[in-house]
């Protein structure tokens, strides 16, 4: 029965590229049919249990019987099986559209409302069961200049991982528009190569936060071996905690923290920064997000990935900042972006399998590397992309025009790592 429902299920899916089925019992099912572009897969279960998974819950069943060996790849890999599912319904298909059922209505808002409220003494422990699975984990296959968790920028398709992450600091620093002597937060500072990158080019001074102690231990270590200790201050601390101390910054950026954050603290992050920023302040955010409206967190990141991470839809990130008068002064959106990353650390991490399981063990190493496959496949075909926002608390803080970007790029990038 499973079978039947399971072919059933893949053979409504899979429609261009191909997908052949191998099961313990010696049958095979082909679905689908090649097209240049969509890739030809052959998976094999190694029992009907882990088809009974799937069925019970797509999403968490196929990765938890991907780590536990019951599904394993036989042609191509875990990013080419899933890139074929995804790729066969994109989020951007067109064609008409039609409202959503009551129903779907309400399961929507359900969803929603059930993601989880990430109150501080909840953050530093969801954040710890990601970051503080180790350094060394993330040297294997971060860029090796910064150590950049976070999407890269490509304005060129020929650029190494390295140069991308480049790219995107000298991308943020230009829309901080930076002076001399300025004080930056920096939220969410992971490893330091935002601060370091800053304090270096821009002769600013930076206050770096984290909640990981991992991450906390190496920014300072990386900044002494930078030169450029004495302009960054890191610390373990929330961000909420700061605007009671009194703090305030001329800049505040944050990159690839407010996934963490959780809808029902948005307003709660806006007002904080706001009350941080001086009068003329600026602030950039940049966070992955929903190119469609407000959403929920699958099982399987919830569970394994990040417990209590929440990614925003753009509505919903500006309902929250214009209740604080931040005004948007700048909006981009990465479409590809971070699909190019993505790709660039699934391959580093496939080539350091070795180093991975013997760090951890494979379940953990099939784990991740399905957290990449999917991420990917949900950035190349789903409905995910990256905001960048910049925010300003006066009309007069910034240029008229945008031309000071483009300018302030150049020199960044002219001037090197």
């Amino acid at each position: 029965m499973a079978k039947r429902l399971l072919d059933r299920f893949l053979g409504r899916v899979v429609r261009k590229g191909t997908l052949e089925i191998l099961r313990a019992d010696g049958s095979t099912t082909r679905l689908g049919t090649a097209e240049p572009g969509y890739p030809d897969v052959a998976i094999r279960f190694t029992s009907a249990a882990g088809e009974r998974r799937i069925l019970l819950d797509p999403r968490l069943g196929a990765a938890e019987a991907f780590m536990d060996g019951q599904l394993v790849i036989e042609r191509g890999d875990i990013m080419d099986l899933l890139a074929l599912i995804r790729a066969n319904g994109p989020w951007d298909r067109g064609g008409s559209l039609r409202a959503p059922t009551l129903s779907r209505r309400i399961r929507n808002r359900l969803a929603h409302h059930l993601e989880s409220f990430n109150k501080a003494r909840k953050s530093k422990a969801n954040v710890a069961h990601h970051y503080d699975v180790g350094n060394a984990l993330y040297r294997l296959f971060l860029d090796t200049d910064h150590m950049q968790y976070s999407c890269a920028y490509w304005p060129r398709d020929d650029m190494t991982l390295e140069e991308a992450q480049e790219a995107k600091l000298a991308h943020i620093a230009a829309k901080l528009a930076l002076a001399p002597g300025q004080r930056v937060l920096d939220i969410g500072c992971g490893w330091g190569g935002m601060a370091i990158y800053l304090a270096r080019h821009a002769d600013v001074r930076v206050h770096g936060i984290t909640l990981s102690e991992e991450q906390l231990a190496l920014a300072r270590e990386r900044a002494q071996a930078a030169g450029v200790a004495d302009r960054i201050t890191f610390e373990l601390v929330d961000y909420r905690d700061l605007p009671r101390r009194g703090e305030r910054y001329d800049r505040i950026v944050s990159v690839g923290m407010f996934e963490h954050v959780g809808q029902p603290q948005f307003e709660t992050y806006f007002r904080a920064c706001a009350n941080m920023l001086t009068a003329d302040g600026v602030m950039l955010l940049h966070t992955i997000g929903r190119m469609g409206s407000p959403g929920s967190t699958d099982a399987f990141t919830r569970k394994y990935i990040f417990p209590g991470g929440y990614i925003p839809a753009l509505s919903e990130t500006v309902a929250a900042s214009e209740k604080v008068r931040l005004i948007a002064t700048d909006v981009e959106t990465l479409r590809l972006h971070y699909a190019k990353t993505l790709r660039e650390w699934y391959v580093r991490c496939v080539a350091n399998r070795q180093a991975i399981v013997a760090m951890y063990d494979e379940r953990f190493y099939r784990m991740w590397i399905f957290y990449l496959a999917g991420a990917t496949a949900a950035f190349e075909s789903g409905g995910m992309c990256n905001y960048q926002i910049q925010y300003a608390r006066s009309r007069h803080a910034l240029p008229l025009t945008r031309d000071y970007l483009a300018d302030a790029e150049r020199r960044l990038l002219g001037a090197g790592g």
